[in-house]
């Protein structure tokens, strides 16, 4: 880690001024919302001099007019958790909180993040990539037999997923995935336990089993209490467990993440696979909510919300190092 990027000293953060970066205009808006507002109630309860800024497009400009020194990102969905904050925090040179740009872009990319994944040797359901306004015929392309589930490359919270179980349902399926952008995944229904991974600062602290009472665990189901039942640690055979923690570090590293982070993925239930796990996708900013999973698997493991908060915070830098050949760039022109 290079001088420009090193985290700041606990001592230090305590005499910044830390802006809370929650809403966005993405579709989890709401969900930021929550997050922020818990993540900002806990800094103040520790004594950090923090105040909420509600995310849109004069977001530059609102961090310079309340002299924000350090970020915390609260943010869920495209532009927040998919480097484009980012991006902009490193131009204003303010260090922030979990992923960096790229990591952030990649792990957002579930069609990209798949690749990265199946060339690291980690194990994925098998998908196909399908472009804007495929026609009805394009379930001819797929591999495998229904049920398979549609969902949108580049959206969050189980936002525009549908198991398609039936042909016929398959074009309407398509019309709600694309309606969140111009590519979208198919993969193969794998009838398998639900289970995530939350990892800190590159230590994997649970794993917890999501069991909904709805289809899967949607949007409804991860943010309507009574929903859904989490087992934490969840109730896998011991090598399973572990297995689980070990390919949740591996995906959290192959995209150079950092901070917490959850590893969503599924635990084949029974058939000659039975066990095999396979991984759907890491989540860089996951909720910080009442029923938000990586708080809960932190709790597990015996660290409060508010511990949690800070130890994310602690890692709060700069990823990008303006120095160039040894010489520090002062005002780099673009």
């Amino acid at each position: 880690m290079s001088p420009d990027t090193q985290r700041i000293p606990k001592e230090e953060l305590k005499k910044k001024r830390i802006g809370v970066l929650m809403g966005g205009t993405s579709a989890e808006r709401e969900v930021s919302l929550a997050s922020g507002r818990n993540i900002l109630e806990a800094l103040v309860h520790l004594g950090y001099n923090a105040i909420a800024i509600e995310v849109d497009e004069k977001l530059a400009l609102r961090l310079a007019e309340e002299k924000i020194e350090v970020a915390f990102i609260g943010l869920h969905g495209r532009l927040g958790e998919d480097g484009s904050v980012q991006g902009l925090l490193e131009v204003q040179r303010i260090p922030y909180t979990g992923a960096g740009v790229l990591a952030s872009a990649l792990a957002m990319n579930k069609v990209i993040s798949r690749k990265i994944f199946t060339q690291r040797g980690l194990p994925v359901p098998r998908y196909v990539v399908l472009q804007e306004r495929e026609t009805p015929s394009a379930a001819a392309k797929i591999p495998f037999p229904l049920p398979v589930v549609v969902k949108p490359c580049q959206e969050g919270s189980s936002i525009g997923v549908t198991i398609v179980r039936e042909k016929r349902k398959f074009a309407e399926a398509l019309d709600l995935a694309y309606s969140y952008g111009s590519e979208i995944l198919v993969e193969e229904f794998i009838d398998g336990r639900e289970i995530s991974v939350g990892i800190l600062d590159d230590d994997p602290l649970g794993v917890i089993e999501i069991i909904p009472r709805v289809e899967f665990y949607n949007y409804s189901a991860k943010y309507t209490d009574g929903l859904a039942e989490h087992r934490c640690p969840a109730p896998l055979p011991s090598r399973d467990y572990q297995r689980a923690l070990e390919l949740g570090l591996a995906a959290h590293q192959a995209l150079q993440c950092e901070g917490g982070t959850r590893v969503d993925m599924l635990y084949r239930k029974r058939g000659t696979a039975s066990g095999q796990i396979y991984i759907l996708e890491v989540n860089t900013l996951p909720g910080m909510t009442e029923l938000s999973l990586l708080p809960e698997i932190a709790r597990s493991r015996g660290i409060s919300f508010p511990e949690l908060v800070e130890r994310i915070l602690l890692g709060a830098r700069l990823k990008i190092s303006t120095k160039t050949g040894g010489r520090r760039v002062a005002n780099p022109e673009v």
